[in-house]
């Protein structure tokens, strides 16, 4: 590991970068990245063999907590038997793969009208879903036998996709309650639960943030010299950051006890990139980064209002899980792309969750979403993919609940309720509900107002050739769409101003 800190250090001192904020801070998103507006995130692994309770199975199996979803811990003993005798570790064998078609997934993907793909290279677990040197405990050498975010790395490029890794590893320090009858107290397993150190035998300590105990200097190193592997063995074009980054939700990046190697992580990132003449992204949760010196990340989450810097929100395709489980319940096709608009208007980018089983399929139900998903994009993609927040982002009734892991106490959009991008001269209106007269009042766009640099030339409904009468007062911009919509979600309006006045 001393060699590859060395390494990682003469890259930092070489580069335009430096492991300093401020030197940090000068980094810029890339187009690709304002333009993509939608990438497909992937939660698969050994979390997903035992089908049960959510993706945090391999910590919730070792708490006797019977008010969680599905008990893990007595599903675990009923189903395998006791932790002593069969760990976490025994469901690996499990995660066969046999039916993993890294093509497959990725033409479903590029189907959805997705940019960019990212896989969890390595969840809390402590298991690594690619060729990873640091421990045995990887998908080369165990369950799969292979290395699935290369060959992802591969489909995705041939496509014409950029590709991206997530680590959730940082959090692996505390993720494992360890007791004396579980396995995960045993050494010989440390490269998968981490070193058994005695302050982290926390029986019952079911609430990490009151038993935080800090990272030690090696697992910080071993995290850094890790991670810049990841990247560096995959040339990730984004690499995405779980919450354990950050000692506490609401510490700053100053007083943060992982800040040191953030910024020599960061600066190795970005000039291992510059390189190559690449910009990459980095995404972040809470106050991990400073807001500059990285793109910030919403989980279930968004935003109320346009957000000057770009930002993004990933979530699921299920309600209840990111990994896949027996009883998981899927959104609604329709609330997806109406949360992709609402978060496009506002400046950001939605990343989207799938959930692989076991087998390496990808189920019906999710590729449905996916292809319904892909129907409305092939319509409506060009008000989504390279368009820019409007002046405004819209208007209507529905507000935005804030604040982590909201979006379930989000209502419903309405009729009322429309959402604006541009391109141009262009101004495309998202109807998010369909009225029941069929007609559409934007008063945004009433008679003399401010927000249109010019007069409407045209105006249009995407993937409709039917004439769509409009008319302008002091109400508002009055449309009457035509009786078959384009497709079952939302509508889309292309408004083009005459220039040159």
């Amino acid at each position: 590991m001393d060699a590859a800190l060395t390494k990682i250090d003469a890259a930092i001192a070489a580069g335009p970068y430096k492991a300093q904020w401020d030197s940090l801070e000068g980094y810029e998103i890339p187009d690709w990245y304002k333009n993509a507006k939608l990438g497909i995130f992937i939660h698969w692994g050994p979390y997903c063999v035992a089908e049960n309770g959510w993706e945090w199975y391999p910590r919730a199996m070792y708490i006797d907590k019977k008010t969680w979803r599905g008990n893990p811990f007595q599903h675990h003993l009923e189903t395998y038997g006791p932790q002593k005798t069969f760990g976490y570790k025994d469901l690996i064998p499990q995660l066969t793969g046999d039916k993993f078609d890294a093509d497959q997934w990725v033409s479903l993907f590029k189907d959805a009208g997705a940019k960019y793909i990212v896989p969890v290279a390595e969840h809390h677990d402590g298991f690594a879903m690619y060729d990873c040197s640091f421990t045995q405990f990887n998908a080369v050498e165990m369950g799969p036998k292979r290395d699935i975010v290369g060959q992802l790395a591969e489909a995705t490029r041939a496509n014409g996709l950029k590709f991206g890794v997530s680590s959730h590893r940082a959090f692996n320090w505390l993720y494992y309650i360890r007791n004396e009858n579980f396995d995960n107290s045993d050494p010989r397993f440390a490269g998968l639960y981490g070193r058994p150190l005695p302050e982290l035998f926390l029986e019952g300590a079911d609430n990490y943030q009151k038993n935080w105990v800090p990272h030690d200097q090696e697992f910080k190193d071993e995290w850094l010299a890790r991670t810049c592997e990841l990247t560096d063995k995959y040339d990730a074009d984004l690499v995405w950051f779980d919450f354990g980054i950050a000692n506490k939700r609401d510490v700053s990046p100053q007083e943060n006890l992982f800040a040191e190697h953030l910024q020599k992580f960061a600066a190795y990132f970005y000039n291992q990139a510059a390189k190559q003449n690449r910009v990459p992204i980095l995404n972040y949760k809470w106050e991990a980064f400073t807001e500059r010196s990285a793109v910030l990340d919403l989980e279930r989450s968004k935003l109320d209002n346009i957000r000057d810097l770009f930002w993004q929100t990933d979530t699921s395709v299920a309600t209840n899980t990111w990994g896949y489980i027996e009883n998981i319940k899927y959104k609604p096709t329709n609330l997806i792309v109406d949360d992709l608009i609402d978060i496009v208007s506002k400046n950001g980018c939605l990343l989207l969750n799938v959930c692989p089983r076991k087998d390496g399929t990808i189920p019906v139900e999710q590729q449905t979403i996916l292809r319904q998903l892909g129907g409305w994009m092939t319509v409506n993609g060009e008000a989504i993919h390279g368009s820019r927040p409007f002046k405004i982002f819209g208007e209507g009734p529905t507000g935005t609940v804030m604040g982590h892991v909201s979006e379930s106490r989000n209502k419903p959009f309405v009729s009322e309720d429309y959402r604006f991008t541009t391109h141009g001269d262009i101004v495309y209106i998202f109807c998010l509900e369909r009225t029941v007269s069929g007609e559409a009042l934007i008063k945004s766009f009433k008679k003399g107002n401010e927000l249109l640099d010019g007069e409407i030339k045209s105006l249009d409904l995407l993937g409709s050739d039917a004439p769509v009468p409009w008319s302008v007062n002091e109400e508002g911009l009055k449309v009457k769409l035509p009786k078959k919509a384009p497709t079952p979600y939302a509508e889309v309006l292309k408004l083009q101003i005459k220039t040159g006045l």
